[in-house]
């Protein structure tokens, strides 16, 4: 694939990162759920937490194609720390495009300096794949919005200092939609239980609630009842990421596959010379190749401007290479054989994180969903 020297340069900083910061503390992060808040110091060092932020309020402004290097190259060193930084992307992209000048001189540049950090409240208990059901409601009290009701699956749940928040402005009417920005620090707002999670055990994900929580005013980010098509905007760049994770993680999992079946020995030879585990490897390549190459060709999209070519892209992307990621760390844990089933090797955790993948910023099936909209013309 075609990239700038510029691209070039940022993925061998990044993947150097990844394989020297994030690989050696990724296995203790995940057996302790702890998340690494000097790495995030450190990627705040290398600006990377300001890359949705554009350059005139102190970010990195990443091209879509440099933000899916550096997601895939993160992911290849440790999934929870990539989700942890796209998420944190995802709110500094809603305040970037949409908040007004107060609020973006308010609040991105500091968050491009990873303090505060972001967090992306969409989802409910019983509103997930179908946001127009969420009962979060924001309820106009003069110069203020008044919040109540509660989100669940938020990543950096507890860490964050910011939430992008969806609520209702009318319980009764699922297109009054909006989106707001609430500080976590506000009277109202706390945060849920932390989840005993399969997978990405590193990265906090909690509920949070809002009971009669004050915002003011000028928080509202979208006019009443844009809120999803904002959130569905912003989600389609979040889905490429998701795409590159999926790459970056695959990638990991065949690569330690690759190294093991070289220095693992039966039958008097390495089990690389076995036509079996060959065969395995092959098609192991060929997906995180094939997932690649949708990717990018997303990011191209995105990058050119056309959002219902990039919904689509992005759609099959994340739907490709997220399930491509669960069969190749499936296959890297079957190479290692009982190791592989050990946490004296990585793949087991990496075959644990891929699940997630498949799942959150809209499941394979929503991302199937709109794949045919898109083919059907509806």
């Amino acid at each position: 694939m075609d990239f700038t020297s510029e691209q070039e340069a940022v993925r061998d900083v990044v993947r150097e990162f990844a394989v020297e910061e994030l690989r050696p503390v990724a296995a203790e992060c995940d057996a302790e759920q702890s998340f690494p808040e000097d790495v995030w110091d450190d990627l705040a060092d290398m600006d990377l937490t300001g890359l949705t932020v554009p350059e005139e309020y102190g970010g990195y402004d990443a091209d879509p194609v440099t933000y899916a290097l550096i997601n895939e190259e993160l992911a290849y060193g440790m999934l929870s720390v990539a989700t942890a930084l796209s998420v944190h992307g995802l709110a500094t992209s809603c305040i970037a495009e949409f908040g007004s000048e107060d609020v973006k001189d308010e609040w991105l540049p500091d968050m491009a300096t990873g303090r505060p950090v972001g967090a992306f409240a969409l989802s409910e208990p019983q509103a997930g794949s179908n946001p127009a059901e969420m009962s979060t409601v924001a309820r106009r009290d003069g110069d203020e919005f008044v919040i109540d009701g509660t989100k669940q699956w938020i990543t950096n749940g507890k860490r964050s200092d910011v939430v992008i928040l969806f609520a209702k402005t009318d319980r009764d009417d699922p297109g009054s939609v909006t989106q707001f920005l609430v500080p976590k620090d506000v009277d109202g707002v706390s945060v849920g239980k932390k989840e005993d999670k399969l997978g990405l055990r590193a990265s906090d994900t909690t509920s949070l609630e809002f009971d009669g929580a004050r915002i003011p005013a000028e928080y509202q980010l979208t006019e009443e009842g844009r809120g999803l098509s904002a959130a569905f905007s912003i989600l389609t760049g979040g889905r490429i990421a998701i795409g590159a994770q999926s790459v970056g993680l695959a990638q990991s999992a065949l690569d330690a596959a690759l190294e093991y079946s070289q220095e693992r020995e039966q039958f008097d030879q390495p089990i690389s010379d076995i036509q079996t585990i060959r065969h395995k490897l092959a098609d192991m390549q060929t997906k995180v190749q094939a997932g690649r190459l949708l990717t990018y060709d997303a990011a191209r999209k995105k990058a050119s401007g056309d959002p219902q070519e990039t919904a689509m892209a992005a759609s099959q992307a994340k739907l490709f290479s997220s399930e491509n990621a669960i069969e190749v760390a499936n296959e890297a844990v079957q190479i290692h054989g009982g190791y592989g089933y050990t946490t004296d090797f990585p793949v087991e955790r990496l075959y644990r994180d891929a699940k997630i993948l498949t799942i959150y910023e809209g499941t394979s099936e929503i991302q199937k969903k709109i794949i045919a909209r898109h083919l059907l013309d509806d």
